[in-house]
């Protein structure tokens, strides 16, 4: 196993049988580590936002970022070993949040990072990071294609209004930014279309009128206005076709 991913557990036992599992499938070699934070001083808990390469070989439009959370009980000698897949770095940073990480020690700045390219984005991330268990993920999609993309379907309990959220991040290589926009929809299907289609821009939240509205519009409308790019159709259950090799993928944050 790869140093970066050596989380000192050889003296410990698992506290579960899911752990155990979880440890035994873990395979490291595919992962490139995106950030790395862990606890001090005794050092009881690891987190870890990596991206997996092997994906862009396998099933088009899986995610491809891996978080990953380790605690260890150094008093009983066991630790608890958990993974969960992403298709953009927010959501995988909210995971890992919701389970004890400060998220100041996982951001992606600087150096190969690339960077939000407006203010926007970087409110929408910020909601999806601080959001905890607010929503519930239906699908997810990334496209290894230029323009690259990836989106979250989810479910917003909290809307009073437009309940099904889109969650949609691209990438621009040439400026080495990305965009995250949030979309609303009465229903599954009323998002699975506009993804189909992608006739119009995405729908915003009913509450971006309601609640600080003009400031939110208004820029939502400079950055349409400022030439966005048009957005390629990858629906909720489109026909994946394998790519002859992937290509370079900008993982939210990153260009890898």
């Amino acid at each position: 196993m790869n140093n970066v991913f050596d989380f000192g557990l050889d003296r410990l036992a698992p506290a579960d049988n899911a752990s155990e599992e979880v440890k035994e499938d873990f395979r490291s070699g595919d992962l490139t580590v995106l950030s790395r934070h862990d606890t001090t001083p005794n050092g009881s808990h690891s987190f870890v936002l990596a991206h997996d390469r092997s994906v862009t070989w396998e099933v088009p439009g899986e995610p491809q970022l891996v978080a990953i959370a380790v605690a260890r009980d150094l008093r009983e000698s066991t630790f608890t070993f958990e993974t969960s897949r992403h298709a953009t770095a927010s959501f995988a940073q909210n995971w890992l949040a919701d389970r004890g990480c400060p998220l100041d020690q996982i951001a992606l700045r600087g150096g190969d990072f690339i960077e939000p390219a407006d203010d926007l984005t970087i409110r929408v991330e910020q909601q999806i990071q601080t959001s905890g268990s607010r929503y519930e993920v239906l699908d997810t999609y990334t496209s290894d294609d230029d323009p690259s993309e990836a989106w979250t379907l989810v479910r917003d309990p909290e809307a009073d209004q437009a309940p099904v959220r889109l969650f949609h991040e691209e990438w621009n290589h040439d400026a080495g930014t990305y965009t995250i926009r949030e979309g609303a929809f009465a229903d599954v299907g009323a998002a699975q279309t506009w993804l189909d289609k992608r006739s119009g821009p995405l729908p915003e939240p009913p509450e971006y009128s309601d609640r600080n509205g003009d400031a939110i519009r208004a820029r939502v409308a400079l950055s349409r206005s400022a030439g966005a790019t048009a957005i390629p159709q990858a629906s909720l259950d489109a026909p994946r076709t394998m790519m002859a090799k992937p290509l370079q993928t900008p993982v939210q944050g990153r260009l890898l």
